[in-house]
């Protein structure tokens, strides 16, 4: 199998387990996963802006410390999760990509496994294991599923 192909096929396996982790969540988890959302974006920072413009109004301009040290929290709570999010999803592609390299890895030296193999018997050495395991490439999907059923969270 090419390298594009096997970069390929592990891709579309690894999106395949998220999408199914994704449908398993529960309601609460969901919702838990949309406030988390929405409350580290920047409509946070626009709709908490609208709430104290609408604040100030109704005080009629007489806004207190504590409504001011309020809002300054919010504001600060909101930016730190939003770079939150944003380090979770660049951790995100650099957990992908150290796994794609991982079963790269793998893939090369089950290829140079049969490779030995072939070699050692044009010699006559005699191979004193069993490689027919050692040969077939792990597909990722298989393990992830396998985790899933010892481990289900």
């Amino acid at each position: 199998m090419a390298t594009i192909d096997l970069v390929e096929r592990n891709i579309r396996a690894l999106i395949e387990v998220r999408r199914k982790y994704d449908e398993k969540r529960t309601l609460q988890q969901r919702a838990a996963d949309f406030i988390t959302a929405f409350f580290g974006s920047m409509w946070s920072i626009y709709l908490h802006v609208g709430l104290l413009l609408l604040c100030a109004a109704v005080k009629l301009g007489l806004v207190d410390l504590a409504m001011i040290a309020s809002v300054e929290a919010i504001f600060l709570t909101t930016f730190v999760l939003i770079s939150q999010n944003r380090a979770a999803a660049l951790a995100d592609r650099r957990n992908d990509l150290d796994l794609q390299i991982s079963l790269l890895a793998e893939h090369e030296v089950t290829q140079l496994i049969a490779m030995v193999e072939s070699i050692s018997e044009r010699l006559g050495v005699e191979v004193p294991l069993d490689t027919e395991d050692l040969k077939r490439d792990v597909r990722p999907e298989m393990v992830l599923e396998q985790m899933e059923e010892m481990d289900p969270r």
